[in-house]
Formats: C-alpha cells, sequence, structure tokens
C-alpha cells in the first residue's frame, strides 16, 4: 500500500483568498519509509504572508518572491500523489488549500475517500488527548526538539514517525504476514538429571567425646530447655 504523509504552510486561513506556499511529503510503502520526499516552496502571487502565519512558520514574502508558482509545480505534486492515500494532522485544513489550488487551476479534488486524518485517528485512541503533533511526539517518543517552527518537510517527517507508531508501530512496517514471517526452530535434546541417594548413612562429624560433654551440659538445664526436644545420636 502506497501512502504519502504531507502538511502545507500557507499564507493565513482562508482557503478563499490564502494560498499554500509550501508543501512536504513523505512516501510511505506498507508502512515503511522509501526515501522519496517531495518539497517545494510556492510563490503565492499577490497574497502576503499573513503575520500569525509568519510567527507559526517564518516563511517571509522575500524569501517566496523567487519561488515557483503553484501552477508551475501543480504537475510535480499530482505525480508524486498519484495512487496514494494522503495523510495529514487535521486534514481537512490542508486538504481545503490543495483543493482550492487545484480548483483555481481547472484541476479535479482530491475526494476525501483518498484522505486520511491522522488528528481524527489520534483522538480515537487517545481520547483524553492532547493530540497535537508535539503532543503525539512525546507520547511516543520521537524527538522534535529541533522543531521551533512549523516547516512542511520537517512535519511531515515527524507525523511519519508518528503514523507508524499509531498503526502498529516498527513490527507493522516489516510489512509481513505470518506466513512470511521466518520461524527458528531450536530443537533442544531432553535431559534426565539422576540424583543418588546416599548408599550408607554418613560418618558423624563430632565424636563421642562431644556427644558425652553435650549430654552432661543439657542434664544441668531445666526442664524447658531447648536442647531436651533434641537428642544427639551416634
Amino acid at each position: 500500500m502506497r501512502e504519502i504523509i504531507f502538511d502545507t504552510e500557507t499564507t493565513g486561513l482562508e482557503t478563499k483568498f490564502d494560498r499554500v506556499i509550501e508543501i512536504g511529503g513523505i512516501e510511505l510503502i506498507n508502512n515503511f519509509p522509501t526515501g522519496r520526499t517531495l518539497h517545494l516552496y510556492i510563490n503565492p502571487g499577490d497574497r502576503k504572508v499573513h503575520p500569525d502565519a509568519l510567527a507559526v512558520h517564518g516563511i517571509t514574502d522575500e524569501f517566496l518572491k523567487d519561488k515557483p508558482s503553484f501552477a508551475d509545480v501543480a504537475h510535480q505534486i499530482i505525480e508524486f500523489f498519484d495512487g496514494a492515500k494522503w495523510i495529514a494532522h487535521n486534514a481537512t485544513f490542508d486538504m481545503g488549500f490543495i483543493n482550492a489550488e487545484f480548483d483555481r487551476l481547472g484541476l479535479p479534488p482530491v475526494m476525501m475517500d483518498r484522505v486520511v486524518d491522522t488528528l481524527a485517528m489520534a483522538r480515537r485512541k487517545h481520547p483524553m488527548g492532547p493530540n497535537s503533533l508535539d503532543a503525539l511526539c512525546r507520547r511516543y517518543g520521537i524527538d522534535n526538539a529541533h522543531r521551533t517552527k512549523h516547516g512542511a518537510l520537517l512535519d511531515s517527517e515527524l507525523l511519519a514517525e508518528v503514523y507508524i507508531e499509531m498503526t502498529g508501530g516498527r513490527q507493522a512496517a516489516l510489512g509481513l504476514s505470518d506466513a512470511e514471517r521466518p520461524t527458528t526452530v531450536i530443537e533442544v535434546e531432553e535431559v534426565v538429571v539422576t540424583v543418588a541417594g546416599h548408599p550408607r548413612t554418613l560418618a558423624a562429624r563430632i565424636t563421642a567425646a562431644e556427644i558425652e560433654a553435650h549430654g552432661a551440659m543439657v542434664a544441668t538445664l531445666k526442664e524447658k530447655a531447648l536442647w531436651l526436644k533434641y537428642q544427639i545420636v551416634e
């Protein structure tokens, strides 16, 4: 099964007016990263980056000036995602912007049956939350210390690790059925242990004189003495 874990950054929050300015994607096949990635910065044309969005991702208007337009890279995006599931955290947001960009170019939208929302998955799996990407990284022990700002490719890499954990962890990434899993058989020879009994009573380790001295000492004790309950025999 082929899946693309992806993320977008935008100029703002309004799909009708704001534009996609960054997209990053990680290819998974059978829940295992293949090493193929997509990472594009996109010139939003006349639309400026909103200050609130800038505070989140740090992508400036100046940085985007020489980047290609969405029309210039749409074919790369379509080819990379072709035949795959689109997987994103809060996918409704990302798909709203992707489909708005496709609509501007007269391209068909991505249908939601091809989309998986990891935020919805996390809410079902961990109903008490929190379920932000940072919170999920902490929950699954994924190092995100280098994530000081949002970035489409970085967030996709982190989300890929989270997604693999949420769908069964590293064992699932092997993609092997029970029939395909190698089986190791270890043959163990039967071991019989025989404990030999003593053929005769062991010789006393105390002398007759010591036994006699002990008896004389016990005789001097009162009737409640503990030693009176025991008898030393040769």
